[in-house]
């Protein structure tokens, strides 16, 4: 049971590692990018509760390391995903068509 944890929270760690890389790429389209937030906020909270149950169980992820500190950081990266300012999309990834007009103007 143990390992099958392990092995969990490790694919949902890497799950969200990429997903928080191609964020970027995802916000220029805001479907795909608001499917992309819900995506990391669900994983994040998904390793969350994965890592709690690993310590409740006495296991520990990369050594000896508690794995109650990841997890209240991956608690916060899980608000910080759905977070939103005034309504607007945050990431606002780099567009080379639009900077290319913007360049001609």
């Amino acid at each position: 049971m143990s390992s099958l944890l392990v092995t969990a929270a490790e694919v949902q760690c890497w799950s969200a590692v990429l997903a928080f890389t191609l964020v970027a790429t995802a916000s220029r389209n805001p479907t795909v990018e608001m499917a992309f937030q819900r995506f990391i906020m669900g994983v994040c909270l998904t390793l969350a509760l994965t890592l709690i149950a690993l310590w409740y169980n006495g296991e520990y992820m990369w050594g000896r390391a508690d794995p109650r500190p990841l997890a209240v950081v991956c608690v916060i990266i899980a608000i910080a995903a759905r977070l939103n300012i005034k309504g607007e999309n945050v990431s606002f990834g780099a567009n080379p068509h639009t900077i290319s007009k913007r360049e001609e103007e």
